[in-house]
């Protein structure tokens, strides 16, 4: 998906790789891609494929597209490798329908995508389109050892993308900022898993916990509380800042204090107009102020 490029960066993306003429017409833009990957599909030795889920009872693969590329890597090449990661599996296809309406609505908002393809075998005799060679390739790469960990519930994430269009942080961001393969809140857990607290733990900071993600997921996996957990264990594996440990402590002491934390809401109204003053125009334009009256002396 090319949702982050719009037309003009598409036609001189074209122009410069494909050496056609530029244009901005959306429809021409389409043809072009269609002519370009429509003879490379008919050309390949082999079609290379994932899958949204898998059926353990029959082996049967199952895409959901609405561009049609899925259908056509699949069955046009002579060899067709799928590679599954273990959470993709399903018992059976009785279990599929609930998935093929809690998937794209979750994710486009749609009653169900422009392709469901169920993909079982290799091509039957009689049939004219299939490959004739299949490999499936089950792919752990740590999710055994996640499984039976503390974060196990990541892995019946869907892939939807719901908690990240509802996430504070990725909609300010985007996603090639989370520097690997999943972004958004799932990615924030999924990543640091995968990769190890001391190449990612940078990562779970990109959180402000506020619940959205939680409340959006239609498989309910609880990403707060796994991101909690992640920020937990990268305190303890050593990965904090010492400065991040030193504030946090004094902060601790403060907040359990009244008398201390009313004296810093004191102070930070007083000397804030020094942080307005010398604090930069990301600090002054972005940052609240603190509230003239305490919300514990507005409530009676």
């Amino acid at each position: 998906p090319a949702i982050h490029k719009n037309r003009r960066q598409v036609g001189r993306l074209f122009a410069d790789k494909l050496g056609v003429e530029y244009t901005e017409d959306p429809q021409v833009l389409t043809k072009i891609a269609r002519r370009t990957i429509r003879g490379k599909f008919l050309t390949a030795d082999a079609g290379l494929s994932g899958a949204n889920f898998a059926a353990a009872a029959s082996g049967s693969r199952v895409l959901f597209t609405n561009e049609g590329n899925g259908r056509t890597v699949t069955t046009v090449p002579p060899l067709h490798i799928a590679i599954l990661s273990l959470e993709k599996m399903i018992p059976s296809l009785a279990d599929l329908p609930t998935f093929i309406r809690l998937l794209p609505r979750s994710a486009t908002g749609q009653s169900i995508t422009s392709y469901v393809s169920v993909i079982t075998g290799t091509r039957k005799p009689g049939e004219a389109t299939g490959a004739k060679e299949l490999h499936i390739v089950l792919l752990d790469n740590g999710r055994a050892e996640i499984l039976s960990g503390e974060c196990r519930e990541i892995l019946k994430c869907i892939r939807c993308g719901a908690c990240m269009n509802v996430c504070p942080v990725y909609r300010t961001v985007g996603g090639h900022s989370y520097g690997w393969t999943y972004p958004g809140p799932m990615g924030i857990v999924l990543t640091t898993l995968l990769t190890g607290m001391a190449k990612s733990h940078p990562l779970v900071d990109a959180s402000t916990l506020c619940g959205a993600c939680d409340e959006v997921c239609p498989v309910r996996i609880p990403l707060v509380d796994l991101v909690l957990k992640l920020r937990e264990r990268r305190v303890r594996e050593g990965f904090s800042r010492p400065m991040e440990k030193r504030g946090m402590r004094v902060f601790g002491k403060v907040a359990a204090s009244p008398s201390l934390f009313s004296a810093g809401q004191f102070l930070s109204r007083t000397f804030w107009p020094l942080v307005r003053a010398f604090g930069g125009k990301d600090v002054a334009g972005r940052l609240p102020g603190p509230a003239k009256v305490p919300f514990h002396r507005r409530v009676p």
